[in-house]
């Protein structure tokens, strides 16, 4: 309309160059000029919508050609399925799938799946496989990973962070900076874990934390070696420490600043950079950071005679288990 606009205004502003002409045949050339002004714009219209239609399939076909490992920046609040499934919605809005366009292809199948489960509670590194990419992510359940954890003192709740109940309160006042670095060597190095009774761990395919919700009995799984490389002190203002002592405590803030190779800093991606094309690129700077044994190795995609579009989405567990296995929604 903005067209049509500026055609008229351009018409209506021409000085004749014979004699003034009649109020009605100028009338006449105006409506001349508006309507070929409107037929002119609503033959860009029509172009931009054709481009339109055609952008979008490009952008789908991009989309299911993306393969490899990246990371996004988790924040508080929801959990790291629901976290992969917004990611995958706003991709597939972007995509404009599924269309009745699409639908009338090979099945085409979009796999998007997470490295290593972080609580609803916490925030940071999410690593995140797309296409063949999510054949790695088992590389990242095994690899190093570094939290800041924030606690505070003299409060113990039933789940261990700051979303339980209180289960018991003690003096705190007498801990000293000094006690609680001078016992950070008891947490360090290749130590026995108890998995605690609220985690992702599962039994009968159930998450424990799901069945203590529910008020269920949940038996403590067997203390299991774990590798802590290291544990440092970096604030101490009583109540809030990082880590507990022989009062009793509660994490009040998680963050996962590194998983593998990468950090928060620099490779985590924010919910605004959630693009097929930022994804892209991404995925081209990230493949620089894993071993030449985890490269991908180019391969025809799968064919199927399916007239169907599915969308799949992987979510592995933290902790590998008896009871964990890749699940496909």
């Amino acid at each position: 309309m903005a067209a049509a606009e500026a055609a008229v205004v351009s018409s209506s502003s021409l000085k004749p160059d014979t004699a003034p002409v009649p109020e009605s045949a100028g009338m006449a050339a105006a409506t001349a000029a508006t309507s070929s002004a409107m037929a002119a714009a609503a033959a860009v219209a029509a172009r931009t919508g054709s481009e339109a239609r055609v952008s979008k399939p490009a952008l789908a076909t991009k989309l299911l050609s993306l393969s490899g490992v990246f990371a996004v920046h988790k924040p508080k609040g929801p959990t790291s399925a629901e976290l992969l499934n917004r990611l995958k919605e706003k991709l597939l809005a972007e995509a404009g799938m599924p269309s009745p366009e699409w639908t009338k292809r090979k099945k085409q199948t979009l796999k998007i799946g997470h490295g290593g489960t972080l609580d609803s509670a916490a925030r940071g590194v999410l690593v995140v496989g797309i296409g063949r990419g999510t054949k790695l992510l088992t590389s990242m359940l095994s690899g190093s990973k570094r939290y800041i954890a924030t606690g505070e003192l003299g409060k113990a709740t039933d789940t261990l962070d700051s979303t339980g109940k209180v289960t018991e309160e003690k003096p705190y006042d007498k801990i000293t900076q000094e006690d609680i670095e001078g016992i950070l060597q008891k947490f360090t190095g290749n130590i026995m874990q108890v998995p605690p009774l609220y985690s992702a761990l599962k039994k009968d395919g159930q998450r424990l934390s799901t069945l203590m919700k529910r008020g269920e009995v949940v038996e403590a799984k067997p203390a299991r070696p774990v590798t802590v490389y290291s544990l440092s002190l970096q604030k101490f203002q009583p109540p809030f420490f990082t880590l507990e002592l022989s009062s009793c405590a509660n994490v009040l803030e998680l963050t996962r600043t590194k998983q593998g190779p990468f950090t928060l800093e620099e490779h985590a991606l924010p919910e605004d950079k959630w693009t097929i094309d930022d994804i892209a690129q991404s995925l081209e700077q990230c493949s620089s950071l894993l071993p030449a044994e985890m490269a991908l190795k180019k391969s025809k995609p799968e064919e199927c005679n399916e007239q169907v579009l599915s969308c799949e989405y992987i979510t592995l567990n933290e902790i590998k288990g008896e009871d964990d296995v890749i699940k496909t929604f």
